[in-house]
């Protein structure tokens, strides 16, 4: 089942489909089209726009405060036979802090549990990204298992 990404509404922010025409501007440095806040794009931008491209599914969304672009979020592709998604998300620098991470993940997340078919959606944190494990922790995400390199924290339906 391939997700067909929609406009997000959280109480401060847009979350915006990303098209394939300004995923590829981005990936090549036009930022013509786009108002960006300072620090986007950011490293984790580029890693997931490379991957929903080369991987053929949608890009994602971009994270609007005020018209202007500050962060990114999307999925790891789409929903696996089980339905089973994984979410991304990052924000730029001077944005974090406030609360929109959790937002993000708030938006994001319910938008993905609202899908037909799609059962439970994961979140991959480094261990010492206190920011975003808290993020997921505050919309009822669980800490799913450990690794050496990743936690996994899962949400299913209420």
């Amino acid at each position: 089942m391939a997700l067909t990404p929609t406009a997000i509404a959280t109480p401060s922010l847009s979350l915006e489909p990303v098209s394939l025409e300004d995923a590829r501007a981005v990936m090549a440095g036009d930022m013509s089209a786009i108002s960006a806040g300072e620090g986007w794009p950011h490293d984790g931008t580029f890693d997931g726009l490379r991957h929903a491209l080369d991987g053929g599914h949608a890009p994602g969304w971009f994270v609007v405060l005020d018209a202007i672009v500050i962060g990114d979020c999307g999925t790891h592709g789409d929903p696996d036979p089980e339905g089973e998604v994984e979410l991304g998300f990052g924000l730029a620098a001077p944005y974090r802090g406030r609360g929109y991470g959790t937002e993000v993940a708030r938006g994001l997340s319910d938008w993905l549990l609202a899908q037909p078919g799609v059962t439970r959606v994961i979140g991959r944190v480094e261990p010492d990204n206190t920011a975003s494990r808290r993020a997921l922790e505050r919309v009822g995400f669980a800490l799913d298992s450990s690794g050496p390199r990743y936690l996994r924290y899962t949400r299913s339906h209420d």
